[in-house]
């Protein structure tokens, strides 16, 4: 998969984007994983920030997440399920690469507008693939989007009956 912009996959399907976008905004904590030098996976916390056609991850310098991305640049990152858990607001995931972003007017841009801690870390997604996973009635409808392909929905039904495109 060829990772895309934010700002291309919310030119490619903005209502997909939209939605996944303000899922994310529903809580202010969320679960990224990093490839370990080892290759096992790294779970930790995460603030995203949807900001200048980007999406951005801010972190502390030396933290076990930034010297992740660093050395392997992939990254999955999970909305925060909320309290219940009941999948109401959809399952919302993003996975692709993170590229450090060094240029100082920039970082000088983002740091306007988020005030971060300093110093920070700056990452910009690029999305390789959005899913999401929520339930209508009975079924369970999974949409997901890749770069240079459409936005494919497929519709389980509770008869356990496989997957259908719909």
């Amino acid at each position: 998969m060829t990772p895309s912009s934010w700002h291309a996959f919310h030119a490619a399907e903005p209502a997909f984007a939209d939605a996944v976008q303000k899922r994310f905004q529903q809580y202010k904590h969320h679960v990224l994983a990093t490839v370990r030098a080892d290759g096992s996976p790294r779970v930790t916390g995460l603030e995203v920030e949807f900001r200048l056609d980007h999406l951005w991850f801010g972190m502390m310098p030396n933290s076990r997440k930034a010297l992740d991305l660093r050395r392997d640049p992939r990254f999955a990152i999970q909305a925060n399920p909320g309290p219940d858990a009941t999948m109401a607001d959809a399952d919302v995931r993003i996975s692709g690469t993170a590229v450090e972003v060094t240029d100082a007017g920039v970082r000088a841009r983002f740091a306007e507008q988020v005030t971060p801690p300093e110093p920070f870390l700056l990452f910009s997604a690029e999305p390789a693939e959005v899913v999401r996973t929520g339930l209508d009635g009975d079924d369970l409808v999974i949409q997901v989007w890749r770069p240079g392909h459409p936005l494919r929905t497929l519709r389980r039904t509770g008869d356990d009956s496989p997957p259908r495109e719909s």
